[in-house]
């Protein structure tokens, strides 16, 4: 799939280098998983932006905080990939809606509420 002219790409990359965040580097990735993986194409990125600011903060290439932040991946790619594939086949959150998938992910009150926050601030809509 070419990911060049998908008109996701400049607001997902637009939004990461606002913040000077290095996951902009990874934003064909980012919405290659999604695709795959048939997730929201903004969760990933939402998650990366809460959990590491975007790549600023991500000791082991760990850009989700997975695993209370003791995971460790090769590259922020491969944090792309396992993240993903983990939200689309685990049995923690196969087949949830957003909300449970963020409520299993983090169960803290608010987060929920900040990472949708992000997610309509990358774009309004899927």
């Amino acid at each position: 799939v070419e990911y060049r002219s998908d008109p996701r790409l400049s607001p997902l990359r637009d939004f990461f280098d606002m913040g000077e965040c290095p996951a902009a580097e990874y934003a064909v990735e980012f919405l290659a998983v999604a695709d795959e993986y048939e997730l929201d194409w903004r969760l990933l990125p939402s998650l990366s932006f809460v959990e590491s600011t975007g790549g600023k903060a991500s000791p082991y290439n760990n850009l989700f905080g997975w695993d209370s932040g003791r995971a460790h991946f090769d590259s922020p790619r491969a944090a792309i990939r396992s993240v993903g594939s983990r939200l689309a086949h685990s049995s923690l959150y196969r087949s949830k809606s957003l909300d449970e998938i963020l409520a299993t992910y983090n169960p803290n009150e608010d987060y929920a509420q900040k990472v949708k926050s992000v997610m309509r601030r990358i774009a309004s809509v899927q």
